[in-house]
Formats: structure tokens, sequence, C-alpha cells
């Protein structure tokens, strides 16, 4: 709580943040939030490609974060979508509802590899080593999540998203404290865009 005067509150702006690894369903959350009549912050700026047919939902001063994190109080009342990695970058005297998406390493390596072949760009060439990294990012990131006052996170696996989309809708809807159609959300998933993965090498 934000002290605003003697025996006054308020509480701070809420935000929104879809969360978790490159590749790892973010995008189809942050699509199903729309869906459900949740404001995105996002500029359009990365449009729709082979990739991510129906969109990225991004906003190019995200990425920015660590240097520059005046865009924030935009995202008031808003989801935005934020890598991981940047997460321990947002601000103070917001509360953050986290929506943390999970999918199996290897898929989540296979789909790397497979955008970044498509645009010409070198991949990583050890799997195992990159699945290493991911593994304790990914627990630093948790560790941050319950540590960090006022942030609520909740974690959504990306092919249970898949396989069951109205249990997910209807789970994310409560988390964010229910408005949110879950039905319009659960029919924004679209399965057949699933990139399958491939075992990571030894």
């Amino acid at each position: 709580m934000e002290n605003t005067g003697p025996g006054q509150h308020s509480t701070p702006p809420e935000i929104v943040v879809v969360s978790g690894l490159p590749r790892s369903g973010t995008s189809m959350m942050m699509r199903m939030l729309a869906a459900g009549g949740m404001p995105l912050f996002t500029d359009d700026a990365r449009a729709a490609d082979e990739d991510n047919p129906l969109g990225y939902f991004e906003h190019e001063a995200v990425r920015r974060l660590r240097e520059d994190a005046s865009w924030v109080p935009g995202a008031a009342g808003k989801a935005v979508k934020v890598v991981s990695f940047l997460l321990p970058a947002l601000p103070e005297g917001f509360l953050y509802r986290v929506i943390l998406m999970r999918r199996p390493l290897e898929e989540v390596l296979e789909s790397q590899r497979r955008m970044l072949e498509r645009r010409g760009a070198p991949a990583a060439d050890d799997d195992a080593r990159m699945a290493a990294l991911f593994l304790r990012h990914l627990a630093a990131t948790e560790r941050w999540l319950a540590a960090r006052q006022g942030v609520r996170a909740l974690a959504v696996d990306y092919a249970e998203a898949l396989a069951a989309p109205a249990d997910t809708a209807r789970r994310v809807a409560d988390f964010l404290g229910g408005g949110l159609d879950a039905a319009a959300m659960a029919a924004a998933v679209d399965p057949a865009l699933r990139r399958a993965g491939r075992p990571i090498k030894k």
C-alpha cells in the first residue's frame, strides 16, 4: 500500500504481465486475454509472420525495460508481454499479476531454432547446455515471483491450454478477478499452430 496521508491509503495500479521463455506460448495467452476483453499494451510494430501467424502482441518499448521503464505507467489496467529474463526489471509501485507460461524445453528450443533458421540467424548448437541454462533461469524466475512484494503469479502449461482451453481460460479469468469472457478466451486457442518439439541433443 502507498501511504497518501494520515489515515488514507490507495491501491497501486495493477498490470497483468504475460511472461515466459521466448516461444513458450506468450502470444497465445495475449490473444486469449484480448478475446476475453482485456485491454492490451501493444504497438503492433512487430507484424504477424510465419512464426506467429496470429500476431506477437508486443510493445517495442518493453525490450528496453532495463534501461527505460517510463512506459510502465501506460500499461496500468492492461496486459503486457514481458519475456521472463526482464521480469526483475519491473519497477516498484505497481501490483503485478503475472501469468507465467510453461512449455517443454525441447519444444521451446526447437521452435526457437526454426524461427532463427527462417531468418538466416545462427542457432545454438548445444541444446543440452541451453536447456540447463533455461532450467536455472526458470528456477530463479520462480524464486523471484515468490519473493517479490506486489506480485501474484499463475503458472499456465502450454500443452494443457491447447488440450483443455476452456479449463485454462476459466483459471486465468478467475486469477484476474473475473470480468473476462472465458468462453471467448477458450475459442481464441488454435491447437493447429503448435510447433512440434524434438528430443534434446545429448
